[in-house]
């Protein structure tokens, strides 16, 4: 499975902000909003934590994939654009109520790393 690659994964752990997640639905219309509740999981997975989803998970539910975008300290952008999974129990999911605090915390979004983007340059 692709990962991040090195330069986007030390961004990451860098960025300021929320992040901002794009999906569709069945029709192609796209829903995007602002995330702050976020994590690394793996060089391959990033996780939405789904705090107050509907048209989000509604599109994630119906299959279609999605991107997300973060911005480092230093103004840089990255996309990493995927297959988007929602989990509702196993190691994920644990995972992402250890740190999502009291929020509720309905399912972890994991946007499988796919496709890569510093701006408009393709990196992955």
């Amino acid at each position: 499975m692709p990962a991040l690659p090195e330069i986007v994964s030390k961004a990451w752990d860098d960025r300021n902000g929320p992040v901002v997640l794009t999906t569709v639905d069945a029709d192609g219309a796209p829903n995007t909003i602002y995330a702050s509740c976020v994590t690394k999981f793996s060089e391959d997975k990033l996780v939405v934590a789904d705090n107050f989803f509907s048209k989000t998970r509604a599109n994630i539910q119906a299959g279609g994939g999605g991107a997300l975008l973060f911005i480092t300290n230093e103004g840089k952008a990255y996309q990493v654009k995927g297959a988007i999974d929602y989990l509702t129990d196993g190691e994920i999911f644990d995972d992402m109520k250890s740190w999502n605090g009291d929020r509720p915390g309905v399912a972890a979004a994991v946007v499988n790393v796919e496709e890569v983007f510093a701006g408009a340059e393709k990196l992955l």
